[in-house]
C-alpha cells in the first residue's frame, strides 16, 4: 500500500548494473509513493563516508539515453506513477563542468527520498538515511518532513547483465542551442516522457515544442477523447520545468505539420522517430527553399507497448490509452434528486449510423430494460397517442394518410430545413416521448428490473438528461458515420453529411458524457467494451444514486472473451431492498 504521494528515488548503482534493476527498484518504489516518483540518477553515490556526498555531473551519452528509456518503460506497469528522470546533473558537452548551483524547485515537493544504496548490515542504518536525506534536501526542494527509506530490492538474477544492452562506448550526445520537437502529447505517457528528455538532452538553451491542434487532429482515432490544448501543455509544461529547468521552453499550437521549424532561423536540430522521419526530411527540404539552414535529424526509436490489444498500435501511443477509456467511467456521475433512484436509469446517446442501438441490444441481453424512444415517437404519432391531435391541430389535415394514420414523410417535408416548424414539432412530441418513457420506466420498476436503457439519439437536444441517472455516448468518426448512413438508408453521399451536420456533435455529446463507447471495430471488440462500464467494481467507488455500499464478493468471474477478471458486485437497491447480482449476466455473453 503507497503511503507518500511523491517521492525521490536516487540511484547508485552503477549504470552498466541498473539496466537490470530497475525493474526491482521501480516496483519496490511502487509500493511506497503512489503518485510523482522523480528519479535522480547519481551512479557511484557513497552515503556511509565521513563526508557530506555531493552531486557531480554524469555524461549525456547514448548509454545514458538508453538508460532513460528502459525506465521510463519498465515504469509502464506501474499505473499508479508519474515517473520523471530529472536531467539536471545529465550535462552534454557544452556545459560538462556545470553543476547545481541552487536548490532546485520541483512541483510536487518529495515526502520521501529513496535509493537502492545498500548498507552491509541490510537495515535502514541511521547516518546512510541522514546522509541521504541531506543528500536530497541539497539538491532540491523537499517537504519539510522528509523522511528517506533504504529499499534493498529483490533482484534475484538481476546483476546479470546484456553488454549488447548498453552503448559500451558512452558517446557523448551532440549538443545544440535550439533544438525543435512536435506532437500531440495528449495523456502524457512514457514514450513521450522519453522523447521529451532526449531533447532536454540535445539542448543547452531552448527546446521549441509543436503542439497539434485544430486541423491536424481531425483524423485522429477517438479524437473527441483527446484532451484540451490547454490542459495538454499544461502538462507539459510542468514535466518539463521539473526534469530540466535550465532551458527556456516555447510550446506552440500547430495546425499543419511543419509549424514553426520551417522558419525559425535560430533552429539547429529536429527530433523524430523512426515514422517521422520523413517528415524532418521535408522541414529540411523547406527549410532550403526558405533560404535557411538545414537542421540536423536526431531520430529515436519507437518503444512497444507490451499491453497492446489487437485494435491498438504496436508501439506506446495516445491513440491507445484513448481506448482503454472505452466504456470506463470518464467522470462520476451527478445525483439527480428529481427522479426516483430505483431502477436505475441509463441514457444512451449518439449520432446517425454511431451504432447506438447494437449497444442498447447488448445492455437488454446484460439485462436492462430497453426503452426506445425511436419507437415511442412513432407510438405517440398514432390514433390516440398523446402526440396524434396536437400535430394535426399544428400542421393540418393535410399531412394524414387515407387511413387516418399520420404521414411522417408529409410532416418532414413540412419541417425540412425549416428551423421554426421542426421547434413547433419537437415542442409536441418530445414531451410526449418523455411521458411515454416515463410509464414504461414504472413498468419496468413493477416488474422488478432494477436498469433502465433510455435510448435517445437526441437525449441531451430534447433535455431527457433530467430523467436520467447517467449519461453514455455512442461516437464514430464522421467518414464511417456517412458510409454506414448511404448503406443503410439509400442515401447520397451528401444527404448523410446533411443528416449528420444537422446533429449536435460527438465533442458536445462526449462533454455531457459519463461513459463513452465507440462501434468502428469488430461486434466482439464492441462486447468487451461494455464489459467495464456495466460490471463496475468497488475501485472506482462509484454506484447508481440511491444504492448501499457495494457487497464485493471474493470471488472472481472470467470474461469468455478473455478480458481481466470482473469482481462480483452486489448492490442493494433503495428503497426496495432488493439485492442485484450483475455478474451473473456475464453467462449472456456466450
Amino acid at each position: 500500500m503507497s503511503v507518500f504521494r511523491s517521492g525521490v528515488l536516487v540511484l547508485t548503482s552503477p549504470l552498466s548494473a541498473l539496466s537490470v534493476r530497475l525493474a526491482p527498484i521501480l516496483a519496490s518504489a511502487a509500493k511506497i509513493v503512489q503518485d510523482t516518483l522523480y528519479v535522480h540518477l547519481q551512479p557511484g553515490l557513497l552515503l556511509t563516508g565521513s563526508s557530506q556526498p555531493s552531486s557531480t555531473c554524469i555524461p549525456a551519452t547514448n548509454e545514458v539515453c538508453k538508460l532513460i528509456s528502459k525506465l521510463y518503460s519498465d515504469a509502464d506497469v506501474h499505473s499508479n506513477l508519474d515517473v520523471r528522470v530529472l536531467l539536471t546533473n545529465i550535462k552534454n558537452q557544452s556545459n560538462s563542468q556545470q553543476i547545481f548551483s541552487s536548490v532546485q524547485n520541483l512541483s510536487h515537493p518529495p515526502e520521501v527520498v529513496l535509493t537502492d544504496f545498500q548498507t552491509s548490515d541490510g537495515g535502514q542504518y541511521n547516518p546512510a538515511k541522514q546522509q541521504l536525506e541531506r543528500y536530497a534536501t541539497n539538491c532540491y526542494s523537499c517537504h519539510p518532513n522528509l523522511i528517506s527509506i533504504l529499499l534493498y530490492p529483490d533482484y534475484e538474477q538481476a546483476d546479470y547483465c546484456n553488454p549488447e544492452e548498453l552503448d559500451s562506448g558512452g558517446t557523448l550526445l551532440q549538443c545544440h542551442s535550439d533544438v525543435v520537437v512536435g506532437g500531440t502529447f495528449d495523456r502524457l505517457h512514457s514514450a513521450h516522457k522519453i522523447l521529451l528528455s532526449i531533447c532536454g538532452l540535445l539542448s543547452d538553451r531552448r527546446l521549441l515544442i509543436g503542439v497539434a491542434d485544430h486541423e491536424l487532429l481531425d483524423n485522429k482515432i477517438l479524437k473527441e477523447l483527446i484532451e484540451p490544448y490547454e490542459k495538454r501543455v499544461n502538462k507539459l509544461s510542468q514535466f518539463l520545468v521539473d526534469v530540466k529547468p535550465s532551458l527556456i521552453y516555447n510550446i506552440v499550437p500547430i495546425s499543419d505539420p511543419y509549424g514553426p521549424s520551417i522558419t525559425d532561423p535560430d533552429l539547429k536540430c529536429i527530433v523524430v522517430s523512426e515514422e517521422t522521419r520523413k517528415g524532418g526530411l521535408s522541414v529540411n527540404r523547406i527549410r532550403l527553399e526558405n533560404g535557411l539552414e538545414e537542421l540536423d535529424v536526431h531520430e529515436i526509436e519507437l518503444v512497444t507497448d507490451p499491453q497492446h490489444s489487437k485494435i491498438e498500435e504496436e508501439k506506446i501511443s495516445s491513440s491507445s490509452l484513448r481506448n482503454r477509456l472505452l466504456g470506463t467511467l470518464l467522470k462520476a456521475p451527478t445525483v439527480n434528486r428529481s427522479i426516483p433512484s430505483w431502477p436505475y436509469i441509463i441514457g444512451l446517446t449518439g449520432g446517425s449510423g454511431s451504432g447506438k442501438s447494437s449497444i442498447a441490444k447488448r445492455l437488454e441481453v446484460l439485462g436492462a430494460a430497453l426503452i426506445d424512444c425511436d419507437k415511442l415517437g412513432h407510438q405517440s404519432y398514432r390514433p390516440g397517442g398523446p402526440a396524434y391531435q396536437l400535430v394535426i391541430d399544428e400542421f393540418g389535415s393535410d399531412i394524414l394518410c387515407p387511413d387516418g394514420t399520420i404521414d411522417r414523410k408529409a410532416i418532414s417535408s413540412k419541417v425540412f430545413g425549416n428551423k421554426d416548424q421542426l421547434k413547433r414539432l419537437t415542442d409536441i412530441v418530445w414531451p410526449a416521448i418523455a411521458a411515454l418513457a416515463k410509464e414504461a420506466i414504472e413498468e419496468a420498476a413493477t416488474k422488478g428490473m432494477p436498469v433502465c436503457v433510455m435510448d435517445a439519439a437526441v437525449l441531451l437536444e430534447a433535455g431527457w438528461d433530467n430523467m436520467v441517472h447517467e449519461i453514455w455516448t455512442v461516437i464514430i468518426p464522421e467518414k464511417e458515420a456517412v458510409v454506414r448512413i448511404m448503406n443503410r438508408d439509400g442515401v447520397t453521399e451528401d444527404s448523410a453529411k446533411n443528416r449528420l451536420s444537422s446533429q449536435m456533435s460527438n465533442n458536445e455529446r462526449v462533454a455531457a458524457s459519463n461513459v463513452v463507447l465507440c462501434t468502428l471495430w469488430d461486434p466482439e471488440i464492441t462486447q468487451i467494451q461494455c464489459s467495464p462500464c456495466w460490471f463496475r467494481d468497488d475501485k472506482t467507488d462509484v454506484r447508481p444514486a440511491g444504492c448501499s455500499s457495494p457487497l464485493v464478493l471474493k470471488s472472481t468471474h472470467h470474461h469468455p472473451l478473455g478480458t481481466h477478471g470482473v469482481t462480483t458486485v452486489l448492490y442493494c437497491y433503495k428503497p426496495f431492498d432488493l439485492y442485484i447480482n450483475v455478474s451473473s449476466h456475464l453467462a449472456d455473453f456466450n
